[in-house]
């Protein structure tokens, strides 16, 4: 299918950005010869929303970032998935979400799924081309077995929790009622005894001795450092959250605090990059993995949706990059870039090409960052959900013949974003600064459509998605049909296994861990659609409590 046709505008920027000059506080930088290979660092957030970053939103006090971003270039065109393991599955293995078999959900802790295999991941790539490769953070990619773990897949040096979510002090973390255990890892060893640490604290720590004991002009360095900060449960020091303390909603005056706190860290690990003499030969990515969740303190405004959808809100994320290698820095760019974009971007910058055979869905955007060069990518597979709740009012006539709509998936192609099945929520949630406010305010822009399955939005002149031309342009929804069913038809097999009872950490000496032998092989793949429509409901009766508790909460305290 022809697509320039399809192509056209970026996405306007949403607001107006404002450049400041970078002030450093630091030591004298170390000189040292530039490396041809550039040391990369790569800082992943997690739930952080599209409105919670200082350059989108003047109420969130994030001058780090903002520098970092103004100096650097802003990725104002940039696309995430919408929920945690997808967007971490995309980053490491350049590939969407069907062809890793990760389109469905997350990978949960007692599941015995992890990355396939059969897959060179980013840092066993960068490993090859002799780079010293670490992670510290948030793994969130699946560990039952040993060959799942951070340390199988390419990185010398592991430190953080291989869970979706842990208590930020204790390192407690449950999947389901006394289903709990201490998840932090150093290695693939437990890491006990860290308890009363700050987890965007101690992460940062871990980073800074990397840094101080690499030699930068003998090896280049890679980092990802994936913070576990903004995803619930909303904790950080009291004096982050101080600054917020005029802010109504308790919700909210903690999340900031907790995107505060993310912005001293990152000030630490810049500071120390330059001291230790990293930062002339340096790359610097910062990303969001998904949106930011409303009911917990997030927010995506004026973007439409929110965590775990696909309306721009759950897939439009923060992302720019830093480095004194930029050829043009200080803007803003509105090139289409997608987060698997970022596997043969990295590799290229280290020296190397990605080979067909690899068949990658991400290009090399460094001409396009850097140069402010054309994007080389046309289009976005957001992703194809067969065992998502099919929509009641979806069908295969309703797309065409060509595409049945009760099925959730998500296409951009050039300027068009096409959605059907259910996508999700999909209101537009303002940012709430009382307390108190009426109950009204959560229905302000409620948009509910419960008979349709299929919309279309142009996302460069519409990037709030409030005009759906689903039914003024079937000749667009024919042709964004077509690359869906396109699509489809190089879909691998779902993976999502049932729970496993042998991963309960009571079984394994009260920590998570992997459970099943190196020799196990387990490879069954079951839906189990009546246990995930339950785990719906339960998360709508969930989702209503929190609705009533926020509005009765009119307290100050932290």
């Amino acid at each position: 299918m022809t697509v320039s046709a399809l192509t056209g505008l970026s996405v306007i920027s949403l607001l107006s950005l404002g450049y400041l000059s970078w002030d450093w506080t630091s030591p004298n930088q170390v000189e040292q010869p530039n490396h041809p290979r550039p040391h990369i660092i790569f800082i992943m957030t997690d739930d952080q929303g599209f409105n919670d970053i200082g350059y989108h939103n003047p109420d969130i006090h994030t001058p780090t970032l903002d520098r970092l971003a103004a100096e650097g270039v802003k990725l104002e065109n940039y696309y995430i998935q919408p929920i945690c393991t997808p967007s971490r599955s995309q980053l490491i293995t350049g590939r969407y979400q069907i062809h890793t078999g990760l389109q469905h959900s997350i990978i949960r802790s007692r599941q015995p799924s992890c990355l396939p295999f059969d897959l060179r991941t980013l840092p066993q790539r960068l490993q090859d081309l002799g780079y010293s490769t670490h992670m510290v953070g948030k793994w969130h990619l699946g560990f039952y077995k040993r060959e799942c773990l951070p340390t199988r897949r390419g990185f010398s040096t592991y430190f953080g929790s291989l869970t979706g979510s842990v208590d930020y002090y204790t390192y407690k973390s449950c999947d389901g009622p006394k289903i709990c255990g201490y998840d932090l890892h150093d290695g693939e060893r437990v890491a006990w005894g860290q308890g009363g640490r700050y987890s965007t604290q101690l992460y940062t720590q871990r980073v800074r001795k990397i840094l101080a004991s690499h030699d930068p002009s003998s090896q280049p360095l890679f980092i990802y450092l994936s913070f576990q900060a903004v995803h619930t449960p909303l904790q950080s020091p009291r004096e982050y959250v101080y600054p917020y303390r005029r802010m109504g909603n308790v919700f909210r005056r903690k999340y900031s605090g907790m995107v505060s706190a993310v912005d001293e860290a990152v000030r630490n690990v810049t500071y120390a990059l330059r001291k230790y003499g990293y930062y002339k030969n340096s790359v610097i990515i910062f990303s969001t993995d998904n949106g930011g969740q409303p009911l917990f303190g997030g927010s995506n405004w004026p973007l439409r949706g929110r965590k775990g959808t696909y309306w721009e809100g759950g897939v439009r994320g923060i992302g720019f990059v830093h480095s004194p290698l930029l050829r043009r820095r200080r803007r803003v760019s509105r090139a289409l870039v997608h987060i698997t974009d970022w596997y043969p971007t990295l590799v290229g910058l280290a020296g190397a090409n990605v080979s067909q055979t690899e068949r990658l869905d991400g290009y090399d955007m460094w001409k396009t960052i850097s140069d402010g060069k054309e994007s080389p990518r046309q289009e976005i597979l957001h992703n194809i959900d067969p065992l998502y709740n099919a929509a009641r009012h979806g069908s295969l006539k309703a797309g065409f013949g060509i595409w049945n709509t009760a099925v959730q998936a998500a296409v951009r192609v050039g300027d068009w974003k096409l959605l059907t099945g259910d996508p999700g929520y999909g209101d537009w949630t303002p940012t709430q600064m009382l307390g108190n406010f009426p109950e009204t305010w959560w229905t302000l822009e409620r948009h509910v459509e419960p008979k349709k399955s299929l919309w279309l939005f142009n996302v460069a002149h519409d990037p709030y998605e409030r005009y759906d031309l689903a039914e003024q342009r079937p000749d667009v929804v024919k042709q964004l049909l077509t690359r869906l069913a396109y699509y489809n038809r190089t879909a691998v097999p779902v993976r999502y296994p049932s729970e496993d009872p042998r991963a309960d950490p009571s079984q394994n000496g009260g920590a998570w861990g992997p459970w099943v032998g190196d020799d196990e092989n387990w490879e069954a793949f079951y839906p189990r659609k009546r246990k995930l429509k339950k785990q719906k409901r339960k998360f709508c009766k969930m989702k209503s409590y929190f609705k009533r508790l926020n509005m009765k909460i009119v307290s100050n305290r932290i």
